[in-house]
């Protein structure tokens, strides 16, 4: 199985690393425009064989497409990351043209790939990506929610004292600061739920935490994170590759699910071999269902820059 990753910066590099070690493919192709860049983060990561033990081919190529060819996946990060006080919607003008025209070029050599979406603003980019190639919908997977959704279980995990692992919690709506919807109604420990344990005011702010996690971190490290987004990017990847049929909040094109029409969201899913093999229909209740329509009204708006580009 080989899984192409387009972009060698943080996030790139953390998630071919994630891949490699975990074994979870048999080759791993980076690929970048900066010269030597790629190159560099590869022979990095396959120095790191004789010491952890894995066995993937990992090889790096600067803006060499043909390299990539007989891809199973290709992840897209490619594109600027966030700075301090920058929203992820402020990116859609510098990014769109790059991802469109990565889209495009991988296509060439890999037509029947599955292409997971991770740069910024992520719905609207995995929009643009699907709109821009033609493919079917279910070979177009947007990340976000995979993110968000472990940052929501982490914060939780610390509000509890209990191992995150042992927690399950989903986050759908738009990958944004303010549209995405931690689920705290259904979020349990152990199949408990997490109300039996934490106050309605303690859950409002994971809720809050969650839903700013990514420009926390930013604030702190003068950039987007990369650690749990590379995770979460190689987690994805595996259900794919593997076949694991993950339950995985994606954004993905709705066609009526959830009230939606046209557009690229958070949802629950189930990830496996031909990529998003099904929507999940969560029964929400009325307040879900109310921030979920505003969450999509502000995606929908923000795919209106994308007009022109897709002329």
């Amino acid at each position: 199985m080989k899984v192409t990753i387009v972009g060698a910066g943080n996030v790139g590099a953390t998630c071919a690393d994630v891949i490699s070690y975990r074994g979870i493919a048999s080759e791993v192709v980076l690929l970048d425009i900066k010269e030597g860049f790629a190159e560099g983060k590869a022979l990095d990561i396959a120095q790191c064989a004789t010491n952890t033990g894995f066995n993937t081919k990992v090889s790096g190529v600067t803006n060499d497409y043909s390299k990539t060819a007989g891809s199973d996946v290709v992840v897209i990060t490619s594109g600027i990351p966030r700075k301090p006080g920058m929203t992820r919607e402020e990116l859609i003008g510098i990014n769109a043209g790059i991802v469109k025209g990565v889209a495009e070029n991988v296509l060439k050599y890999s037509p029947d790939t599955i292409i997971v979406v991770v740069s910024n603003p992520m719905d609207t980019m995995t929009y643009l990506a699907l709109k821009a190639t033609g493919l079917p919908k279910n070979r177009i997977i947007g990340m976000g929610g995979a993110l968000d959704s472990s940052r929501f279980r982490t914060y939780l995990s610390l509000a509890l004292d209990k191992p995150a692992n042992d927690i399950s919690a989903m986050v759908i709506g738009g990958h944004g600061d303010t549209t995405m919807i931690p689920l705290t109604r259904l979020a349990s420990y152990n199949g408990i739920p997490v109300s039996q344990f934490l106050s309605e005011e303690v859950l409002q702010k994971v809720a809050a935490d969650t839903m700013v996690g990514g420009a926390t971190l930013t604030g702190l490290l003068g950039t987007s994170a990369w650690y749990a987004p590379g995770a979460s990017v190689a987690y994805l990847v595996d259900s794919i590759l593997n076949d694991q049929k993950k339950m995985i909040a994606c954004s993905v094109f709705v066609e009526g699910e959830y009230g939606q029409n046209d557009i690229c969201i958070g949802v629950p899913c189930i990830i496996g071999k031909n990529g998003v093999e099904e929507i999940l229909d969560i029964k929400l209740n009325d307040q879900e269902k109310a921030l979920f329509a505003k969450s999509a009204d502000a995606v929908r708006s923000m795919n209106d820059a994308l007009k022109t580009i897709l002329v």
